[in-house]
């Protein structure tokens, strides 16, 4: 039964992220709607493999359409339609199932290695340190996922903590900016907003935007098998993008775009051929894939241990988690100090389907890419209204999904990242919290926000990162970097 469960959910997870429109947030959130009858363990088993299966996905459409199927694969198609136009599209998409294959085990090594001493570790953090956790995982994503300035990702982030402070506060129950609208008192719930700002908001773009064209040329020597030369030559950009892509899916919030934009700079400034980045570079192609496939362990580091996701899939995933009766935090060590190594195994289990069916079904997911948007869109509208129904039965969260659905295309519209959006529902109930407890168990004094060693380092990173993105902080430390380089030269 659990190979069963494994094969349908990767399945329908590569399919998910092959369809422009359709991303893994979104797939995730669906997915997590239609679990509720499984057991806890097999639930989780199906939502990994959806995770999993929509990262690696998206390398299909951006190979072979120029567009990526889910933001992961953004970097994945600067190399891939390239060669896909060359003739060599079988062996791109062989030569990325390869690479997410190898990033997704690295990760899953480390985070095998990672997840239990940060488990522990996270036990001494108190209200103090968790709040600024929380604010830290809204910056960090509001500035790596922003497509102008840091400053829209902050607003995003800003929006998403507004409508997690709507409802019944954690406390005291005190009901809050529900404007005497009594189905507000419950709060804005988390997979409604997320299906809309995902999923109905992703129907709209994807209408919205063009189709891509499909890469028709062929060549007779193309394969789907990559080469074991090929495979060893790339041996170490694999293994570095692999470690880089974990790193940034441990980052709360940042999300696996970064993690392919990542590996793909550094496998470029250490190439011994970086003119050939972009215009249809084997070594390009395999870094991205490495690197985006790499975050998805890498985000469940943060979110298992300490209940704060790593990406926006990994913040409906610890919904989730919740749902099935796992509650992920620093105490999961002791309450069930198994589940990482169960992850783990599911983890390991995903990817050699993924890999079964990155090799064996290349030729099959052209014919998916082919699919009219004037069947899709409506099948995928359909889903979210299903889904975000069958969570509570309530009208209301089909407003909610709505809502945020059209707030998103809007927000899209105006190049506004939605990862920071996201971030602020799932971290602002931790925020609200922790700052209260905190203030509490000080009596209103708000030293120890500052003075805590832990509290007082992650400050410091939040004000760093913000300052340098200042423009007349970066003008002046690019004028002391010049300065020093002319005197050094001298």
């Amino acid at each position: 039964m659990t190979l069963f469960h494994v094969a349908w959910s990767m399945l329908v997870g590569i399919i998910v992220g092959s369809l422009p429109g359709l991303t893994a947030t979104m797939g995730v959130a669906l997915m997590t709607t239609l679990t509720y009858s499984l057991d806890s363990e097999l639930a989780i088993l199906v939502l990994l493999c959806m995770y999993v299966g929509a990262i690696y996905g998206g390398s299909r459409s951006a190979i072979l359409l120029n567009i990526p199927g889910t933001p992961a694969s953004a970097a994945t198609s600067l190399d891939g339609y390239p060669l896909a136009r060359a003739g060599k599209g079988g062996y791109a998409m062989g030569l990325a199932t390869a690479g997410s294959v190898i990033g997704t085990l690295v990760a899953i090594l480390m985070l095998v290695m990672i997840a239990p001493p940060l488990a522990e570790a996270a036990m001494n953090f108190g209200s103090f340190e968790f709040f600024w956790l929380a604010v830290f995982g809204i910056v960090i994503s509001g500035q790596l996922t922003a497509d102008t300035t840091p400053l829209k990702g902050y607003i995003a982030g800003i929006l998403g903590l507004m409508a997690a402070m709507v409802g019944s506060e954690g406390l005291h129950a005190h009901v809050r900016f529900s404007f005497g609208i009594d189905d507000l008192n419950a709060g804005i719930a988390l997979i409604p907003a997320m299906v809309g700002a995902f999923g109905f908001a992703e129907v709209l773009t994807a209408m919205w935007n063009r189709r891509g064209v499909l890469a028709s040329t062929k060549d007779k020597s193309d394969r789907t098998i990559p080469r074991l030369l090929d495979l060893w030559r790339f041996k170490w950009i694999s293994i570095r993008s692999g470690i880089i892509g974990t790193l940034v899916g441990i980052i709360p919030g940042v999300g696996e775009d970064i993690g392919a934009w990542a590996s793909y700079a550094a496998a470029r400034r250490t190439s011994k051929e970086p003119d050939k980045y972009g215009s249809g570079s084997y070594e390009g192609l395999a870094a991205a894939e490495t690197g985006n496939s790499a975050v998805v362990p890498g985000s469940l580091i943060p979110a298992i241990t300490l209940a704060v996701p790593g990406s926006a899939s990994a913040a409906v995933l610890i919904a989730a988690f919740f749902i099935h009766g796992i509650r992920p935090g620093p105490l999961i060590m002791i309450e069930q100090p198994e589940f990482i190594s169960s992850v783990a195994a599911m983890l390991v289990l995903a990817t050699i389907a993924m890999g079964i069916y990155g090799l064996a079904l290349t030729r099959v997911f052209i014919l998916v890419l082919k699919v009219p948007y004037a069947y899709l869109m409506p099948v995928v509208f359909t889903l979210c209204v299903i889904g975000t129904y069958a969570l509570s039965q309530r009208i209301f969260d089909i407003v909610i999904m709505v809502g945020f659905g059209l707030l998103g295309f809007v927000l899209r519209q105006m190049k506004y990242p939605m990862a920071p959006l996201v971030l602020g529902i799932i971290l602002g109930d931790l925020l609200d919290k922790s700052l209260r407890r905190g203030l509490t168990l000080s009596d209103g004094d708000l030293t120890p926000f500052f003075t805590r060693p832990v509290s007082a380092g992650f400050a410091a990173l939040i004000l760093i990162s913000v300052m340098l993105n200042l423009p007349f902080v970066r003008r002046g430390l690019s004028r002391l970097i010049g300065r020093g380089r002319r005197t050094k030269n001298a």
